[in-house]
Protein backbone atom coordinates (compact mmCIF):
# COMPACT_ATOMS: atom_id res chain seq x y z
CA UNK A 1 0.00 0.00 0.00
CA UNK A 2 1.28 3.39 -1.04
CA UNK A 3 1.38 6.09 2.15
CA UNK A 4 1.90 9.11 -0.29
CA UNK A 5 1.53 12.83 1.10
CA UNK A 6 2.25 16.29 0.43
CA UNK A 7 3.86 18.77 2.01
CA UNK A 8 4.41 22.59 1.91
CA UNK A 9 7.94 23.70 3.58
CA UNK A 10 9.23 27.26 4.11
CA UNK A 11 12.99 27.70 4.50
CA UNK A 12 14.33 30.38 6.45
CA UNK A 13 18.10 31.37 6.54
CA UNK A 14 20.87 32.01 3.51
CA UNK A 15 19.11 29.89 1.27
CA UNK A 16 18.86 32.40 -1.81
CA UNK A 17 21.77 33.32 -4.12
CA UNK A 18 23.13 29.93 -3.20
CA UNK A 19 21.65 27.27 -5.52
CA UNK A 20 19.42 26.26 -2.58
CA UNK A 21 16.40 26.07 -5.66
CA UNK A 22 18.47 23.72 -8.04
CA UNK A 23 19.62 21.70 -4.55
CA UNK A 24 15.92 21.48 -3.76
CA UNK A 25 14.91 20.16 -7.39
CA UNK A 26 17.57 18.10 -7.63
CA UNK A 27 16.78 15.93 -4.46
CA UNK A 28 13.21 16.36 -5.11
CA UNK A 29 13.71 14.48 -8.63
CA UNK A 30 16.21 11.72 -6.99
CA UNK A 31 13.27 10.79 -4.41
CA UNK A 32 10.73 10.75 -6.99
CA UNK A 33 8.66 13.50 -5.79
CA UNK A 34 6.73 16.05 -7.47
CA UNK A 35 5.66 19.89 -6.79
CA UNK A 36 7.77 23.14 -7.11
CA UNK A 37 10.40 25.66 -5.40
CA UNK A 38 10.64 29.45 -5.48
CA UNK A 39 12.13 32.39 -3.95
CA UNK A 40 10.11 34.52 -1.92
CA UNK A 41 10.55 38.62 -1.80
CA UNK A 42 11.26 38.48 2.16
CA UNK A 43 14.56 36.05 1.02
CA UNK A 44 12.51 32.75 2.00
CA UNK A 45 12.50 29.78 -0.30
CA UNK A 46 8.93 28.37 -0.65
CA UNK A 47 8.19 24.48 -1.96
CA UNK A 48 5.46 21.98 -2.33
CA UNK A 49 6.36 18.25 -2.81
CA UNK A 50 4.34 15.29 -3.39
CA UNK A 51 5.08 11.50 -2.77
CA UNK A 52 5.69 8.57 -0.34
CA UNK A 53 6.37 9.83 3.37
CA UNK A 54 9.67 8.25 3.51
CA UNK A 55 10.78 10.52 0.25
CA UNK A 56 9.15 13.16 1.90
CA UNK A 57 10.65 12.73 5.32
CA UNK A 58 14.64 12.30 3.23
CA UNK A 59 13.40 15.15 1.58
CA UNK A 60 13.11 17.51 4.51
CA UNK A 61 16.35 16.34 5.85
CA UNK A 62 18.32 17.24 2.52
CA UNK A 63 16.60 20.79 3.05
CA UNK A 64 17.70 21.42 6.63
CA UNK A 65 21.16 21.05 5.34
CA UNK A 66 21.11 22.84 2.09
CA UNK A 67 23.76 23.15 -0.42
CA UNK A 68 27.45 24.42 0.98
CA UNK A 69 26.96 28.03 0.41
CA UNK A 70 23.87 27.88 2.73
CA UNK A 71 23.02 28.79 6.09
CA UNK A 72 19.61 27.36 6.91
CA UNK A 73 18.09 28.56 9.85
CA UNK A 74 14.60 27.02 10.03
CA UNK A 75 12.16 24.80 8.14
CA UNK A 76 8.67 25.27 8.67
CA UNK A 77 6.39 22.33 7.57
CA UNK A 78 3.10 21.49 6.73
CA UNK A 79 1.61 18.09 5.67
CA UNK A 80 -1.31 18.13 3.30
CA UNK A 81 -3.25 15.73 2.08
CA UNK A 82 -1.66 14.08 -1.36
CA UNK A 83 -3.48 15.90 -4.52
CA UNK A 84 -1.81 14.18 -7.37
CA UNK A 85 -1.91 17.64 -9.31
CA UNK A 86 2.26 17.81 -9.86
CA UNK A 87 3.55 15.86 -13.08
CA UNK A 88 7.32 16.66 -12.17
CA UNK A 89 9.29 19.29 -9.91
CA UNK A 90 9.83 22.41 -11.26
CA UNK A 91 12.15 26.06 -10.29
CA UNK A 92 8.88 28.79 -10.51
CA UNK A 93 10.36 32.42 -10.80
Amino acid sequence: MLNRQGLHLRVYGRVQGVYYRDFTRRHALRLKLTGWVRNLPDGTVEATAEGEKQQLLEFITALKQGPPASRVADVEIIWQEFTDKFHDFQILS
